[in-house]
């Protein structure tokens, strides 16, 4: 496949189309350090990531086509992997520990208490602990 750009044009669509991706990550999920602190495993912070992910495929390919070149497709599906697996650790970390381990993945499936995606339930008795 012959590339219609010239390698000094070929570098800056790339690193726009690189550029794009992480908009398109910063603008789908919360901020990084949000979702570092929040309970593990969210299931929305999960479907935004995957929606993310699709999308940036997407503007990669589009934009990777439209240009003929390599070296687009190399960097924007390069910084969708790396955005990808910085919001797959960052949604792995418990934010007890600050570290994402397999012993805490293994207490949060088996805790018999109400998972962090369930509310806590609302009673009218004040001695009850919850703050409303």
């Amino acid at each position: 496949m012959a590339s219609l750009l010239k390698p000094e044009v070929s570098i800056g669509v790339a690193l726009a189309t690189g550029a794009i991706v992480a908009g398109v990550y910063f603008n789908a999920l919360p901020p990084l350090t949000d979702v570092r602190v929040a309970p593990r495993q969210n299931r929305d912070v999960g479907a935004s990531r995957k929606a993310a992910a699709w999308t940036a495929a997407g503007v990669t390919a589009a934009i990777s086509l439209i240009a003929k070149d390599p070296t687009v497709f190399v960097v924007g599906a390069g910084m969708t992997v790396v955005m990808d697996w910085w919001y797959r650790h960052a949604d792995a970390v418990d934010p007890r520990s600050g570290k994402a381990s397999v012993v805490s993945a293994l207490a949060a499936v088996s805790s018999p208490g109400p998972s962090v995606d369930e509310p806590a339930p609302m009673t009218d008795d004040f001695d009850s602990g919850y703050a409303y």
